[in-house]
């Protein structure tokens, strides 16, 4: 598949650092080599002809300079994946980044070249769906909303109006506060459910009873235009198309959003789950 993004290459930036397993290693240090990929719209720059349109590429080999001299770690992915995060979250106008963190000098005792750890990440966009329906809604939600946008690697986009709604799945209890919002995020999935469960756990969810009352809930909708399975996780949201208190905020906010599988717009999901509302 074709990145829909330019490319700017950072090649072979070599950095003298304390980082790796062996205490020598980190005490007398060696010699590390960074390239890099940044995945960027490089047209505004282009025809503008102005710096501040386009991502400087010195600036960003300053900071990772910098960044591996002010930091120790003892694997090489794990400085790789620090200094992708670190990019994504200092430079905006990066999209996603290719980093190869190369160690020539690795302590195996056998002749080779170099060895290198080599990740790509993005930035995604999620769709979250929100509700309560125990003690102060507003206040769970809006404290969710908050929450998440705090969360390293999030940032909520827009939130929709919130919708006061009858309970699901039949069993008997006060109605819900239902709401969705668009996030920016560079967490995996799976991470990104991990943290929505630690905000659902702040506002002390219990999972008692299926359908059944919460102060929090929130579910992952959509992620870009992934498909998935898993145990624990299913993405399009298995439900989400047949939900009326999901489909009007979220249509709010995303009415153009196509879901992955239906290959339907979420305004002409909810026109058919509403009646055209």
């Amino acid at each position: 598949m074709t990145l829909p993004y330019d490319e700017i290459h950072v090649e072979d930036l070599e950095v003298f650092a304390r980082h790796g397993v062996f205490p020598e290693e980190n005490r007398l240090g060696q010699k590390f080599v960074i390239s890099l990929v940044l995945y960027v719209d490089t047209r505004p720059a282009g025809t503008a002809d102005r710096l501040e349109q386009s991502v400087h590429y010195g600036e960003v080999s300053a900071f990772l300079t910098d960044y591996m001299h002010q930091n120790t770690f003892q694997l090489i992915e794990t400085a790789a994946e620090h200094m992708a995060e670190e990019v994504l979250l200092h430079y905006p106008l990066v999209k996603g980044l290719t980093l190869e963190l190369k160690k020539p000098w690795a302590p195996v005792g056998l002749p080779l070249k170099t060895v290198s750890v080599k990740i790509t990440r993005f930035w995604h966009t999620a769709y979250i769906a929100l509700g309560s329906n125990l003690g102060d809604k507003k206040a769970y939600l809006d404290e969710a909303v908050k929450a998440l946008d705090e969360v390293r690697g999030c940032s909520v986009e827009k939130v929709s109006g919130y919708l006061n709604t009858k309970p699901y799945g039949g069993v008997e209890q006060d109605d819900f506060l239902n709401a969705c919002l668009k996030l920016k995020t560079f967490l995996p999935p799976h991470e990104l459910l991990d943290r929505l469960h630690d905000i659902e756990q702040a506002a002390h969810r219990e999972r008692l009873i299926h359908w059944g009352p919460r102060t929090l809930d929130l579910d992952i909708l959509l992620y870009d235009d992934l498909v998935m399975d898993s145990d624990d996780l299913i993405i399009p949201h298995v439900e989400m198309h047949l939900r009326d208190f999901v489909l009007l905020p979220l249509k709010e906010i995303a009415p153009n959003k196509r879901h992955p599988l239906l290959h339907k717009t979420v305004a002409q999901l909810a026109a058919e789950v509403c009646g055209g509302t």
